[in-house]
């Protein structure tokens, strides 16, 4: 059988009914297709979904035929992310290799003169810093791509969520970073700060949200939180507890903790069980690592007897490389962190500053645990920027270095601390996309 379409000649075209039926099944499945993509991307939740968004999600670049910059430019600045969940797949992207890639178009969301919440001990440029190429480096993994920090997105996943950053000055300096890469969008009247002398919450009332910091350097408990202990030798970790500051933590809808540097003190720590009556006869001097674990087991402890995983999402930050020693890349006659102005561009660089022994203890801790643990490795890209540090440009006991300090960066440079904006604004976009 076939069909006779009209023509203007004396006769008509013969179309066989093969080739129409043919026509309307690929017709038909087109349809079909489309309202399936349709309802693929209306539908996270969905088990369909969720294969979707691990196919759309941290592309990798031996697919791409354009470069990853290029693709880039072609996305607005001010385009609005309303969910990267099909940019980002955290079980395909590996944050912690890549490397560092000068963008002379980069702009921070805020800088230490327009965002208020900045301590002066991180706040480089007002500081005194003379150049900004350490603000623009991007960090891009090898194999994926991490999406760029939108404020109204991240206000949006925190809507009616507390957000606690648990630690040291490095958390607290993150905690500071993430304020300001939002507080812009939030008008005035519409936010508060709060401060303690442990515990800081800024509160964002349009989206219910809270976004805090608690100062606990070793997380566990320990006698020189406050006031602090100059001297390391008489420093005591309580290995055992954590119950006294925990109480801060109860109720939160996200956790980042985080705790190195305070532990790196020397080759062996005081470490006590029970009451701090006894003062240092109770103590015990163990090897670091021993001590670390033994103090992340009781926070592991403590998340897995209270954290309801329905309810609250934990993250552990690994640690924060120190840069003190020049001769680690390749400057034996350098002035440690000083004068520094770009990344190591030795992929297998690391530094003495980094304990990989403390490191395998947080991994080995986290595996144990019944609670899924989300740990953000950002400690391999954090190595290579021996730039980003604050160096000559911070306060020491509340005050601005004099000119004779920064003129002895060797005794004065901090080769510990990131200035901001910088360095742990990469940590947030990470984190953000973790979220």
């Amino acid at each position: 059988m076939s069909f006779l379409i009209p023509n203007r000649g004396a006769g008509g075209t013969k179309i066989p009914l093969s080739i129409i039926v043919l026509v309307l099944c690929g017709f038909m499945f087109f349809i079909l297709l489309y309202t399936e993509r349709i309802s693929l991307m209306s539908s996270s939740s969905s088990s369909s979904s969720s294969t979707f968004l691990k196919i759309k999600s941290c592309p990798r670049k031996d697919i791409s035929s354009k470069p990853k910059e290029k693709v880039r430019e072609e996305k607005p600045e001010n385009m609005e992310v309303l969910d990267d969940r099909f940019e980002f797949d955290p079980e395909e992207c590996n944050v912690a290799a890549g490397k560092w890639v000068y963008n002379s178009l980069v702009k921070p969301l805020y800088t230490d003169e327009s965002c208020p919440y900045i301590d002066r001990q991180f706040a480089c440029i007002k500081n005194g810093r003379p150049e900004t190429d350490y603000l623009r480096w991007e960090w891009q993994p090898d194999d994926c791509t991490i999406p760029r920090f939108s404020p109204k997105l991240a206000m949006n996943k925190l809507r009616g969520k507390r957000l606690l950053f648990v630690g040291d000055s490095l958390q607290r300096s993150q905690w500071e970073s993430f304020v300001c890469l939002v507080e812009s969008i939030i008008p005035e009247g519409e936010k508060s700060m709060e401060r303690s002398q442990k515990y800081f919450v800024f509160k964002a009332k349009e989206y219910n949200a809270s976004i805090e910091f608690y100062w606990a350097p070793y997380i566990v408990e320990s006698n020189t939180d406050l006031p602090v202990i100059l001297d390391l030798k008489k420093r005591i970790v309580k290995v055992d507890s954590v119950e006294d500051r925990a109480k801060f933590w109860e109720g939160a809808d996200i956790l980042v903790f985080n705790t190195y540097v305070w532990w790196m003190s020397g080759l062996r720590m005081k470490a006590l069980w029970g009451s701090f009556g006894n003062g240092e006869r109770g103590a015990e001097a163990l090897d670091t690592h021993v001590a670390y674990r033994l103090g992340l087991k009781t926070w592991a402890n403590w998340v897995d007897s209270t954290v309801d995983p329905n309810k609250t999402r934990v993250f552990f930050t690994t640690m924060s490389p120190t840069h003190s020693r020049s001769a680690d890349w390749g400057k034996p006659n350098g002035t440690r962190c000083f004068n520094e102005t770009k990344p190591v561009k030795d992929k297998r660089f690391w530094g003495t500053g980094s304990n990989k022994q403390m490191m395998k203890v947080v991994s080995s801790v986290v595996k144990h645990m019944t609670t899924h643990v989300t740990v953000i490795n950002i400690t391999q890209l954090s190595e290579y920027r021996i730039d980003a540090h604050t160096s000559v440009y911070t306060e020491t006991g509340g005050k601005i270095l004099t000119a004779e300090q920064r003129a002895d960066p060797m005794s004065h440079a901090d080769c510990i601390h990131w200035c901001l904006p910088g360095l742990p604004d990469t940590w947030n976009r990470i984190l953000l996309a973790h979220l």
